[in-house]
C-alpha cells in the first residue's frame, strides 16, 4: 500500500509542474502577442511610408507632365506663328507685293566681271533679285530652319526645365 504522504507529494509535484507549464504558456502567449502587434505596427509603418513615397512620385510625375505639356504647347504655338509668317512672306513674294532680294557684292577679281571694269569700289555692292522658283526654294529652306530651331529650342527647354527637376 502506498502511503498518503507519497500520493500527496505526487499530487503536489504534479500541480507544481502543471502550474509552471501553464504560467510559461501564458507568458509565451503574451510574448507572441507582443511580437505580433510589433510586427503589425512595423508593416503598417512600412506600408504608410511606401504609400507616401508613391504619392510623392505620382505628384512629381504629374508636375513633370504638366510642365512638358506647357512647353510643348508654347513651342507648337511659336512654331505655328513663325511658319505662318513664312507663308505670308511667300504669298507676298508670289503676289508681287514684296521682292526677295539678297545683298551681295562682286569683286573686280571675280570671273563674273569683264576685263573692262574698273577696280572694285564701295558702290559695287548691290542686291540680287531671285526669280520665283528660287524665291520659293528660299522660303522652303527658311520653313525647314524654323522647324529645326523650334525642335531644338523645345528640346533644350525640356532638358533645362523638366529633366533638371
Amino acid at each position: 500500500m502506498i502511503p498518503w504522504r507519497w500520493v500527496g507529494l505526487a499530487v503536489l509535484v504534479g500541480c507544481s509542474v502543471f502550474s509552471t507549464w501553464k504560467v510559461g504558456t501564458w507568458r509565451y502567449g503574451k510574448q507572441l502577442a507582443d511580437l505580433s502587434a510589433s510586427h503589425q505596427a512595423d508593416l503598417t509603418a512600412i506600408s504608410n511610408t511606401a504609400a507616401a513615397q508613391a504619392r510623392q512620385a505620382l505628384e512629381r510625375q504629374q508636375v513633370t507632365q504638366k510642365a512638358l505639356a506647357e512647353l510643348d504647347a508654347k513651342a507648337t504655338t511659336e512654331k505655328a506663328r513663325d511658319l505662318a509668317e513664312n507663308e505670308r512672306l511667300r504669298a507676298d513674294v508670289a503676289a508681287g507685293d514684296r521682292r526677295l532680294r539678297i545683298a551681295g557684292r562682286c569683286s573686280a577679281d571675280s570671273s563674273n566681271l569683264s576685263d573692262t571694269t574698273s577696280t572694285a569700289r564701295l558702290d559695287d555692292g548691290g542686291t540680287v533679285e531671285l526669280v520665283g522658283t528660287a524665291g520659293r526654294t528660299v522660303f522652303d529652306i527658311r520653313a525647314g530652319i524654323i522647324k529645326d530651331r523650334a525642335a531644338l529650342k523645345g528640346l533644350q527647354k525640356y532638358v533645362r526645365e523638366v529633366c533638371q527637376q
